[in-house]
């Protein structure tokens, strides 16, 4: 028994029946070409020996090419009428003898393959009337082929700009300062993916388009490795940041067990689903107890996962920078800021504000009790050289213990 049909592909081969018991043919089977092989992607027979899925063959010795190049008609009731046609394989074997077959043309013009119906004997009933039929059937089945062309091509091209940089180990990683609202003094930095500019595509972006072709594991698991290079040239925590689904692969715990847990801060973003809370904390669990501390980016954007906060407990949440923006003009953002500063401290978690841009920004989360802050008032992202250095005096977030209740800091 062959493989199980897609939805698209069974929407095919119901056309393909039309098309062969409406001509009352033996076959008819939809082809791709591309430029040097037929392959005969769905196929309605009533005689499967001859015919199956799956069959290849050159292409410039099929009957569709020889139509496609003008050398055949488009409907030929018998092909020993056509010398030309009697060269080919398909004259000998399976013995064809009458042929349909029409293109099938994408949106753009472009040409997917074709749409054939074939018969094992003669048959002079076979006129332009079948062939307008199957012009008819060729178009419909265009239109159930082209979003998985489409899709295909989209997956062709991100995996023809991620591959080359995924074989030359990664993003590029800079570092952030993270300081105290209270004291000015950094205390930490969070690692930053950067991509080739001309993508023109914001980090998130990348990794999205790296996990909807199957490769967004690999590549975070490169950013974290070159985000840990850095823990040897700076002082104070690094920041990390990595998917919940990414987190439970065996490659990710691995890594975790090579760092120095107590400097790495792991942030999960509240926008990334869960899909199971026991097995995320049960993989934290060892790490977490040997010093890694865990945070929840993101929050306040839709407050669309408070349950992240919930469930793990996390060391810190950080603000996001949609609630952070103007809140020195805002009254509005900064209840928003007061609120979640105030569920915070009462969960004995700390808080980082993200995205703080000016002088203005800073002073209102200070007022508010934000801990710490981030964003282009305190510093760019940039090399680890760029960083000032960590005051032994200031504070950093404690990892929290093992009955999840925040260690004092």
């Amino acid at each position: 028994m062959g493989k199980k049909r897609s939805d698209a592909e069974q929407q095919i081969a119901d056309l393909l029946q039309t098309a062969r018991k409406s001509l009352r043919l033996s076959v008819a089977f939809l082809s791709r070409l591309d430029g040097t092989t037929q392959h005969l992607e769905v196929v309605d027979t009533s005689v499967p020996f001859l015919f199956q899925e799956g069959y290849q063959q050159k292409q410039e010795v099929t009957l569709c090419q020889a139509v496609l190049d003008k050398k055949l008609p488009q409907v030929i009731p018998d092909l020993k009428d056509f010398p030309e046609a009697m060269k080919l394989p398909a004259a000998r074997m399976p013995r064809l003898r009458s042929y349909v077959s029409v293109p099938v043309t994408l949106s753009d013009g472009s040409l997917y393959g074709t749409f054939c119906a074939a018969g094992l004997t003669s048959d002079k009933d076979l006129t332009r009337r079948d062939k307008a039929l199957m012009d008819v059937l060729a178009s419909a089945a265009a239109v159930i082929i082209e979003p998985e062309v489409r899709a295909q091509e989209r997956r062709s091209e991100i995996s023809d700009r991620l591959d080359p940089l995924i074989a030359d180990g990664g993003p590029t990683v800079v570092l952030q300062p993270i300081v105290d609202l209270a004291s000015g003094v950094r205390v930490g930095a969070e690692a930053l993916s950067r991509f080739p500019a001309e993508w023109g595509m914001a980090p998130d972006v990348c990794f999205a388009e790296a996990h909807s072709i199957g490769s967004g594991h690999v590549l975070e698991l490169l950013a974290l490795e070159r985000a840990a290079e850095h823990l040897a040239r700076v002082d104070g925590y690094v920041a990390m940041n990595v998917s919940p689904a990414t987190l439970l692969t065996p490659e990710c715990a691995e890594l975790l067990g090579r760092l120095p847990l107590s400097r790495v801060l792991l942030e999960l973003s509240e926008h990334d689903q869960v899909e199971d809370y026991a097995a995320l904390t049960a993989t934290l669990a060892p790490f977490r107890a040997d010093g890694l501390r865990l945070a929840i980016d993101d929050v306040g954007a839709g407050f669309s996962s408070l349950r992240h906060i919930v469930v793990t407990a996390p060391d810190v949440i950080k603000v996001d920078r949609s609630i952070v923006a103007g809140l020195d003009e805002d009254p509005v953002l900064e209840t928003l800021v007061r609120s979640l500063v105030d569920f915070g401290h009462g969960c004995d978690v700390r808080v980082v504000a993200e995205g703080v841009e000016n002088a203005g920004e800073a002073a209102v989360l200070r007022a508010l009790g934000v801990d710490y802050g981030q964003g282009w008032h305190f510093g760019r992202p940039g090399p680890p050289e760029a960083l000032t250095s960590v005051q032994p005096a200031a504070r950093v977030p404690r990892p929290r213990s093992a009955e999840g209740v925040g260690v004092p800091v």
